[in-house]
Order: structure tokens, then C-alpha cells, then sequence
């Protein structure tokens, strides 16, 4: 269990102290992201085109996450471990939703979980209620939800109806929905500004914006965006590094060493034998 609790969270939110999150799939990056001082790591299904290799996120499995989220919390010390629930896993009965959730936090060592609710959704919302019920700390998740894309019609910012149209009210419905089930943070993803501050407003969790504009109590970003890592980021992100850059100059210097015969050199050899 990581040092960062809940209740370390809400701390901060009622401080006015703005919420960091980032997302993690493998031990090694997520030693460095929590020594980097995030307050929360989540295991995202975004692995799915940021790690695994998937054009998106609905084919990432239950044996893909809790793999991903068990490597993450073993590296984590600190920052609260979030798995986040992969499509299909929850929702189509209340059991085996709940069962699924207990899973991040028996066999992978998971804080919370995170789970994707559409507007009015009132499956996963008694998902939720049930989850808390039991001990399960979960985190909502409103607006552009990547497991909905095909229903969606793509990544298409919502909120663009107005902040006062019936599609708004339907999404701080939901939220006060969620914030009763007994979520302990909402994330708040490809929202118009307006939209997300109305929502945030309207609620008492700390609400975690991903292009959802200044107006909420913390943002998450993906690593890979962050980092610079495996391609070209979103413009709601922001890159501060260029690891492309470094590893492909790395790679070229390794096998030009190879070729030459600079690598390996007397110093990476055991028990060398003295050239004559």
C-alpha cells in the first residue's frame, strides 16, 4: 500500500492545493514518475496504444491491467496506485464488476480503482456504490470516456452544447450521482472549460481534469505524452521531454559501437585476455 491515502487527497483538495497525477505501465517508469512527486499513478487502460501495442483501448484485458498495475504498485512507494477498470469488466453484472475491482486491490496490490461512466449511466454508478460498499475506493470518470468511442463516433470534445444545455445537466446529474455512490476524486476528460468548471463546481470531490481546461482541482496526463515517448502527444497535453530523440540516438550510437568494434571494450569484459 502506497504512502499517499485518500484522506491525503481530500487533505490537499480542501487546502485549495492543486491534485498530480500521471499514468504508469511498467515498474521502471513508474519508480521515476513517483519519485517525481505525483500524488496519484494510474494504470490506465490507455496502455493499450501507449504500451501494448492496440490501435485503442477496447482490446485490453483484465489479465493485461492487473499485470500492468501489479508491476506499477511494486515500483510505487508513495503515490496512491489507481488500476483502471478495462472494457467489459464491469457493467454487465454487478457480481462480476465487483469481483473485477476487488481484483486490482487483492492480486495487484492496487489503492483504488477507476472506472468510465456515461451520462445518466446508472450501471455503473450502482457498480460504484457497491464497490465503496465494500472497501473499494473508487474514481469516476466523466465526459470524452475512450471505452465509448465507437458510441461517441470518435474523440469528440463534449460539453460543446453549452455549459447550461441539457446534455451539461446531464453530465453534473451523473456527477452528483457518483459523488453519492462515494467516489473520492472524478476525472474529467476532453471537456469544454466551461463544462468542467460548472461540474467541478457543483461537486465536493477533487475533480482531475485531462483537456478539461484550469478550472478544476488537478490534472493527469499519459506519460508517454509527457515524455515525449513513442509518437505525437495531443494538444491537451504538453510535452516536456524528448525521449524519441534520445533513445533513437542512443540505439544508433549502440550499433555503430557494435559494427566498429568500440563495444564491448576491455571494461565490459570478464576476465579479458591480453592482446599480444
Amino acid at each position: 500500500m502506497s504512502e499517499t491515502t485518500i484522506r491525503d487527497l481530500q487533505w490537499k483538495y480542501d487546502e485549495g492545493e492543486a491534485l498530480t497525477m500521471l499514468t504508469a505501465y511498467d515498474a521502471p517508469i513508474a519508480r521515476l514518475v513517483d519519485r517525481g512527486g505525483v500524488d496519484m499513478i494510474l494504470v490506465g487502460d490507455s496502455a493499450g496504444h501507449n504500451h501494448l501495442g492496440y490501435d485503442g483501448t477496447l482490446p485490453v484485458t483484465m489479465e493485461d491491467q492487473l499485470s500492468n498495475t501489479a508491476a506499477v504498485a511494486r515500483a510505487a512507494e508513495e503515490a496512491l496506485v489507481i488500476g483502471d477498470l478495462p472494457f467489459l469488466s464491469y457493467g454487465t453484472s454487478l457480481e462480476k464488476s465487483v469481483e473485477n475491482a476487488g481484483r486490482f486491490l487483492k492480486e495487484a496490490g492496487a489503492d483504488a480503482v477507476k472506472l468510465e461512466t456515461a451520462p445518466g449511466g446508472e450501471a455503473t454508478v450502482e457498480v460504484v456504490s457497491r464497490c465503496t460498499e465494500l472497501g473499494i475506493p473508487v474514481q469516476g470518470h466523466l465526459g470524452l470516456t475512450p471505452q465509448r468511442m465507437n458510441q461517441l463516433g470518435g474523440a469528440v470534445i463534449q460539453g460543446r452544447e453549452g455549459a447550461e444545455s441539457a446534455a451539461a445537466d446531464e453530465l453534473v446529474e451523473t456527477a452528483h450521482a457518483l459523488e453519492a455512490a462515494g467516489i473520492f476524486s472524478l476525472v474529467l476528460e476532453g471537456l469544454t472549460e466551461a463544462v468542467a468548471k460548472r461540474i467541478s463546481e457543483a461537486v465536493s470531490v477533487p475533480t482531475i481534469g485531462i483537456g478539461a481546461g484550469r478550472h478544476v482541482d488537478g490534472q493527469v496526463l499519459v506519460i508517454t505524452d509527457v515524455l515525449g515517448l513513442g509518437g505525437e502527444g495531443y494538444s491537451l497535453s504538453k510535452q516536456y521531454a524528448d525521449l524519441d530523440g534520445i533513445i533513437e540516438d542512443a540505439v544508433a550510437d549502440y550499433v555503430e559501437d557494435v559494427e566498429s568494434g568500440r563495444f564491448p571494450a576491455r571494461e565490459n569484459t570478464y576476465e579479458p585476455i591480453d592482446e599480444q
